[in-house]
């Protein structure tokens, strides 16, 4: 069994789980080392809130900030995004598993391997459990008008 740093795990998926935090890591991944302000520019958000979302992404390990001269330059880390990959691709095989036995299963159960009468006769349909039949009662309702009196 493979072991993950939960740390790691829970500081990647928390990075990943607002939007402008994986807006901003899409933006990287199209062009690595963007500075701050151009990676902020098409956001409607101040400055700010962006350093903001870049600190809980150094802080998860998703990217690096550079500083030349007065310039931070930010670009993409690959290991915690790796581990998350990972422990997301152990579920994914659990699921592909599970869902290829249930193909094969549906489709001995739907397909039996010799029919049992030919394609073009209609199959009648099975019998019910019960043998008795439904006997409803006749409505008991008294006749339109008043009611008779006690």
């Amino acid at each position: 069994m493979v072991k993950y740093r939960e740390e790691t795990l829970d500081r990647t998926f928390a990075a990943l789980s607002d939007p402008t935090r994986r807006a901003l890591l899409a933006r990287l991944g199209e062009r690595d080392g963007l500075s701050v302000s151009e990676l902020a520019a098409p956001f409607p958000v101040s400055l700010p809130a962006i350093m903001k979302h870049l600190d809980v992404l150094t802080d998860a390990g998703l990217i690096v900030r550079e500083k030349t001269g007065r310039t931070v330059f930010c670009r993409l880390t690959a290991q915690p995004m790796e581990q998350a990959m990972n422990w997301l691709n152990r579920y994914a095989q659990f699921w592909s598993d599970n869902l290829d036995r249930l193909a094969a299963f549906v489709e001995e159960e739907t397909w039996p391997t010799q029919p049992s009468t030919p394609l073009n006769e209609p199959r009648s349909a099975p019998a019910s459990r019960s043998r008795a039949g439904s006997a409803r009662g006749q409505k008991k309702s008294s006749p339109p008008g008043r009611k008779p009196s006690s």
